[in-house]
């Protein structure tokens, strides 16, 4: 066990929102060098408490080259990325950014799935589905459809839950498992209250960072590294750099580069992700070749594991919401926090591990000269 990294897991993982979030707000009082902002939300938490995106701009601002670290983009895993970029503070990262360099903290994006515990925004959507073109034909997903109301039945026992649990069984069966876990995952815009629900607009939190994109000039920068943290895929503990889809080998080439050869993609097959609608690299790719976007995945516990806390969790605000402030609800959102954060010594050893590598591997990043406009593959 390495008892510094185990100290400072103990120190910058929180036990819930509030916490993690004015933990943020002192160590960039206590760094002195960091500009901070805050950006309100209109959802409130679950005792009406006040909530925000907050964020902090390290460096010149002028830089052309900026770092960008995410957290809660899936509220409840914003556990990992908090602590994540509470430890980028307390190990002063910002010490060694060169003079054109900056880097940017945005502090969980999605505040009220942090507060409730939940992956989804305030509208029952989620985020990582919600940047598509709303003006163009949205996105159909009829695989999903076909088992809609088996995957978020009515019921949470007895004859409608078993005839639910029987059809994806049917389901699973006839086109495999892959085919289940696409249809179950990638995006879906028909079903408000059902799973990975991409919305019929941007979300709040998608405004919120399209409102900070902007207030920092993000898009006029020569080169932007982002690091979107995320967990509940892969093995526990393992920290996966997804390059997602919307990249595509260019991209992925362009991660690689810069951080090594563990750098998944969807289009190659070595990720366990599958290929998404609307994730938060489709917005990035205003950018275009100046940026390079990859999603920081720590593995929890295995994906069928997922399946009861979410549906839980969807039947409460669909079928439940008399429940919602009882002990089952509560429990169903304790539930769906520990899938999503294992409050484990080894498993936030093992995040602060590894995002001390992939800090160090972006600081170093912020050199890496793009070759604007070419298709160099190697």
């Amino acid at each position: 066990m390495n008892i510094l990294i185990l100290n400072a897991a103990n120190r910058h993982f929180s036990s819930n929102y509030f916490e993690a979030r004015q933990k943020f707000r002192d160590y960039v009082k206590d760094a002195a060098v960091g500009e901070a902002r805050i950006y309100p939300s209109p959802a409130c938490g679950p005792g009406g408490e006040e909530l925000s995106t907050d964020v902090a701009w390290f460096g010149n601002r002028r830089a052309s080259r900026v770092g960008v670290l995410i957290s809660a983009t899936h509220g409840v895993e914003g556990y990992c990325g908090s602590a994540a970029q509470l430890d980028w503070l307390a190990e002063r990262g910002y010490d060694r950014l060169k003079s054109d360099e900056a880097m940017l903290l945005i502090h969980a994006i999605n505040p009220y799935g942090f507060a409730w515990g939940r992956r989804v925004m305030q509208e029952g959507r989620d985020l990582n589905r919600n940047f598509i073109d709303f003006a163009a034909p949205l996105a159909q997903n009829e695989e999903y459809d076909a088992i809609a109301d088996s995957l978020v039945p009515s019921a949470l026992d007895g004859p409608v839950f078993a005839a639910a649990e029987a059809a994806i069984e049917k389901y699973r069966t006839t086109y495999g498992e892959a085919a289940y876990r696409k249809a179950r995952t990638s995006g879906q815009y028909r079903h408000p209250t059902g799973m990975f629900f991409g919305g019929l607009g941007p979300t709040v939190a998608r405004l919120t960072l399209e409102q900070i994109v902007s207030d920092y000039s993000i898009a006029s920068r020569q080169l932007v590294l982002i690091i979107d943290y995320h967990t509940g895929l892969g093995p526990y503990g393992y920290g996966e750099l997804q390059c997602e889809q919307a990249s595509g080998m260019i991209g992925y080439q362009r991660a690689r580069d810069i951080f090594g050869h563990s750098v998944t993609s969807p289009d190659l097959g070595t990720s366990p992700s599958l290929v998404l609608n609307g994730t938060q690299d489709d917005y990035q790719r205003i950018l275009g070749d100046r940026h390079v976007y990859v999603c920081l995945e720590f593995g929890t516990y295995p994906p069928e594991a997922a399946r009861p806390v979410l549906r839980a969790d969807h039947w409460l605000y669909a079928f439940g919401q008399t429940q919602i402030h009882t002990d089952f609800g509560r429990e169903v959102r304790r539930r769906v926090k520990q899938h999503y954060y294992p409050d484990m010594h080894d498993w936030k050893e093992m995040v602060l591990y590894r995002s001390r590598q992939v800090h160090r591997q972006m600081m170093e990043g912020t050199h890496y000269e793009l070759y604007l406009g070419s298709n160099h593959l190697t």
